[in-house]
C-alpha cells in the first residue's frame, strides 16, 4: 500500500512538473515576436540572401538589445526558397505553420506573389525588400509592403535616360522571362517607346544558361549601340562576359537585380561602363552611419538589399510602437495610415496598396576605382561616361 502511494505521489510530482515547464514554455513563446527571412539562402541568387539574412540578424539584435518589440524579444528562423515560386510557398505553409507574424522576403517577384497569398491568409505582414513587379501591390491585399520601389517607376527612369543619352542609337532589350527581368525590360521598353524610340531585337533567355553564343550572335547582327538587360546578376554578368569575349563592345544598361559584387565577379573587366538603376545607396545616407559600422566591423558589406531588410525590420517595430500592439492587422494598419518610419534608407511613409511613396530610382555606372576594384557609383547629372 506504502509502495502505490509513494508510486502515486511520484507520479502527481511528475504530472505537476510538466505541467509547470509547459506553462513556462508557453509564457516564452507568447513573450516572443517571430519574424522569418524568406529568400534565396541557397542557388544562383545567394550571394541576396545573404544580404537579407544579415540585414534582418542585425536589425533584430539590435532592437532586442534596446528592450524588444513592446517588451518582447524577437526571434528569427529562415526560408530557402532557391528563386522557386513553389519551393516560396513551402516556406510560406512552414512558416505560418511555425507561427511565424513578420516576414521579410522574398526576392524574386515571381516568389513573393504566391507566397504572399499564404502569408495573407494566416494573418502574417510580409514586408519585401526587393520585389520590384508592380502585381506585388495591386491586388488589393492588406498584408504586403516593400521597402523598394517599383518596376513601372524603374522603367521610367532607366527610359528616360536611354532617351536622353542614346537617342538615335539602336536597343537591343534582353530578358531572363521571369516576372521580375521581363516586366522591368517592358517597363523600360514602353518608356522609349513613348519617347519615339524602338528596339532593333527583343529577345528572352532562360535562367540558368551558361552559354550566350546564340545571343550574342543576334545582338551583333542588329549593331546594337546599348544592351538593355532585364535579369539577375549571375546571367547579366555571363552575357557581358560573352559579349567582350566576342568583341561585342556595347555597353549593358540593367536594374537593381545587377546590384551586387557578384555581378563584377561573374562578368570581369568587362562589366565597367555597365548602366544600372537603383536606390539612392542606402550606405551614404546619415540614418545608416552607425549600422553600416556595425557590419563592416563583422567584415560584411551590406551592399544592396541588406539595409532595405533591416528597414523592414525598423518599420515593424515603429508601427507597434504606435498601435501599441504586435498584431500584424493592426500594425499592417498603422503602416497604411501615412505614417512617417525612421529608418536607414531615411523617412518612409506608404500609401494605401503598400508602396512607398517617393520615388527612388537614379542612374549608376559600373567602373573600376584607382586600388583597381571594381564597383557601381551614381552618375552625375549630365550623365555617366562609359
Amino acid at each position: 500500500m506504502k509502495r502505490i502511494l509513494t508510486l502515486g505521489l511520484a507520479l502527481g510530482l511528475a504530472l505537476a512538473l510538466a505541467a509547470s515547464v509547459t506553462a513556462q514554455v508557453k509564457a516564452q513563446v507568447k513573450a516572443q515576436v517571430k519574424f522569418g527571412v524568406g529568400g534565396p539562402i541557397t542557388g544562383p541568387n545567394a550571394a541576396t540572401g545573404a544580404q537579407m539574412k544579415n540585414g534582418v540578424d542585425q536589425a533584430v539584435a539590435d532592437i532586442n538589445a534596446s528592450g524588444g518589440l513592446l517588451g518582447k524579444k524577437l526571434t528569427v528562423e529562415y526560408g530557402d526558397d532557391v528563386s522557386d515560386p513553389k519551393q516560396g510557398v513551402s516556406v510560406a505553409n512552414k512558416f505560418a505553420g511555425d507561427g511565424v507574424q513578420f516576414v521579410i522576403g522574398h526576392y524574386n517577384s515571381g516568389v513573393t506573389i504566391p507566397s504572399s497569398e499564404v502569408y495573407q491568409e494566416n494573418g502574417i505582414v510580409e514586408i519585401t525588400p526587393a520585389s520590384t513587379n508592380p502585381t506585388v501591390t495591386e491586388r488589393g491585399m492588406w498584408n504586403i509592403f516593400r521597402t523598394c520601389g517599383r518596376d513601372d517607376q524603374q522603367g521610367k527612369v532607366a527610359g528616360n535616360y536611354i532617351l536622353a543619352h542614346f537617342k538615335g542609337k539602336k536597343i537591343a532589350f534582353v530578358n531572363d522571362k521571369t516576372t521580375y527581368g521581363k516586366g522591368l525590360a517592358d517597363e523600360t521598353l514602353k518608356t522609349i517607346k513613348a519617347g519615339g524610340m524602338t528596339e532593333v531585337l527583343y529577345e528572352g533567355i532562360n535562367t540558368g544558361e551558361k552559354d550566350y553564343s546564340a545571343l550574342i550572335s543576334k545582338i551583333k547582327q542588329s549593331g546594337a549601340d546599348l544592351v538593355y538587360f532585364g535579369g539577375l546578376y549571375t546571367e547579366g554578368g555571363l552575357i557581358v562576359r560573352q559579349m567582350r569575349d566576342q568583341g561585342v563592345t556595347a555597353p549593358l544598361m540593367g536594374g537593381d537585380g545587377i546590384t551586387s559584387d557578384e555581378f563584377a565577379s561573374v562578368g570581369g573587366p568587362g562589366v565597367v561602363g555597365t548602366l544600372m538603376t537603383y536606390g539612392p545607396d542606402p550606405r551614404n545616407r546619415p540614418q545608416a552611419k552607425a549600422v553600416v559600422d556595425e557590419f563592416r566591423a563583422k567584415k560584411f558589406e551590406p551592399e544592396a538589399y541588406t539595409l532595405y531588410s533591416y528597414a523592414g525590420v525598423q518599420i515593424i517595430k515603429q508601427a507597434a510602437d504606435a498601435a501599441k500592439s504586435t498584431d500584424p492587422k493592426k500594425i499592417a494598419d498603422m503602416m497604411h495610415s501615412g505614417m512617417t518610419f525612421k529608418t536607414v534608407l531615411g523617412d518612409l511613409s506608404y500609401d494605401k496598396k503598400g508602396d512607398i511613396t517617393r520615388l527612388d530610382y537614379v542612374v549608376y555606372v559600373w567602373n573600376k576605382d584607382p586600388s583597381g576594384k571594381i564597383g557601381y557609383a551614381e552618375c552625375p547629372a549630365s550623365g555617366c561616361t562609359q
